[in-house]
């Protein structure tokens, strides 16, 4: 089915983007995810190309283009070049839209110059040791004294976490208020106190620096606080279906390369002297694929735009993203079996895409949580 989500505007940057990751990413790659990390040197290509600050008002420097049609385009651009884990949507699909929503006009005239240029890369910084979907469990502490907050805790899991320089923190400012005591604040690079721990070791997404960060007395300008204090769990719900639906743009982006990957493999690729794929088993298995992958498009499509509308509900979100990497999951186990033995070999695209794919049930919220949150929706 041909896509009606995009225009002529939208087009044109992908090409922007699409000649971006075959210049500067694709030649690149395999050496970034052995480094395990992204040189900052990528990130003020892509500020200079444009691809960062698309969505920021033009007087600090952006597009002020905020459609989240460009977002979906650089998402299914880096995701077709297998390079989805390189940081960029952290910092264009979710921590942007906390400092357009939330931030004063001097925090943006003060971060939002050197967000759009790649000189300033974000994080933001919610999951513990101890604390993952249940957000309010976490036991980071900002305790106000004077003009600033004395910032307490440890973070785990972050994206972005060793190059981020600007660190939207999730913290308790009144621990004893629950849900209605936690608030955002920003830690910026340098802050005395503010430690990094190891880049951590993943199955997948090599090129993602994911990092441990550590926070022993900080302390942190007022100025520094996002939006107002105690609201910080209400930010984070008005926002999580934005970040859940980048996944699922992701997720849906990712069968149909895995897909057209197989699809050219089983053609070429002979047993019995004749294509695998032109068994009746790779015929079904693929034509069920393509169905399920056409309907996670359509709905994810239809998500982006009740986005851009303002009306796309927590519950759809969630029904994105648990059914779209659910599905990402099933997508990328069955093609790799039509591969054989050569599936499992990294030198093949499918066996990163097989390791790239298993976070994504995870992050963002799990399955069980998405679930958990459309069974309450509807009353249960």
């Amino acid at each position: 089915m041909e896509r009606q989500l995009f225009d002529a505007d939208h087009d044109a940057f992908r090409e922007t983007v699409r000649s971006f990751c075959d210049k500067e990413i694709v030649p690149h790659h395999d050496s970034w995810e052995d480094a395990g990390i992204v040189p900052r040197e990528l990130w003020t290509a892509a500020g200079a190309a444009g691809l960062l600050g698309f969505m920021m008002p033009e007087q600090y420097g952006g597009g002020g283009a905020r459609d989240f049609r460009f977002n979906t385009v650089l998402i299914e651009e880096l995701t077709r070049v297998r390079a989805s884990g390189v940081g960029f949507t952290i910092h264009t699909d979710i921590n942007s839209a906390y400092l357009l929503d939330y931030a004063t006009d001097e925090q943006k005239a003060r971060w939002l110059p050197a967000f759009c240029s790649g000189e300033t890369i974000t994080a933001i910084a919610m999951t513990e040791p101890g604390a993952g979907s249940d957000l309010q469990g976490i036991q980071t502490t900002a305790r106000r004294d004077g003009d600033h907050y004395v910032l307490n805790g440890q973070k785990t899991f972050i994206s972005n976490g060793i190059l981020a320089d600007l660190v939207i923190v999730v913290a308790k400012t009144d621990p004893d208020a629950g849900a209605q005591g936690i608030s955002l604040i920003v830690v910026e690079r340098g802050m005395p106190g503010f430690e990094r721990g190891r880049n951590l070791d993943k199955i997948g997404l090599k090129a993602q620096d994911t990092a441990e960060l550590f926070f022993d007395d900080v302390r942190v300008p007022v100025d520094n606080l996002l939006g107002e204090e105690g609201k910080g769990f209400i930010y984070l719900m008005e926002k999580l279906p934005q970040e859940r639906l980048t996944i699922a743009v992701v997720a849906a982006a990712a069968c149909e390369n895995i897909l057209d990957d197989t699809l050219r493999y089983v053609k070429d690729r002979k047993a019995f002297g004749r294509p695998i794929g032109s068994f009746q088993n790779s015929r079904f298995v693929l034509a069920e694929l393509a169905t399920e992958t056409q309907i996670a498009r359509v709905f994810v499509d239809r998500c982006i735009q009740e986005l851009n509308a303002g009306t796309l509900t927590v519950a759809e979100a969630a029904m994105a993203k648990w059914w779209t990497t659910e599905l990402q999951k099933k997508v990328v186990d069955r093609c790799l079996q039509l591969y054989g033995g050569y599936g499992f070999m990294t030198e093949y695209p499918i066996a990163k895409a097989y390791l790239d794919t298993r976070i994504q049930t995870i992050y963002g919220g799990t399955t069980e949580i998405m679930k958990e949150i459309i069974g309450r929706t509807m009353g249960v």
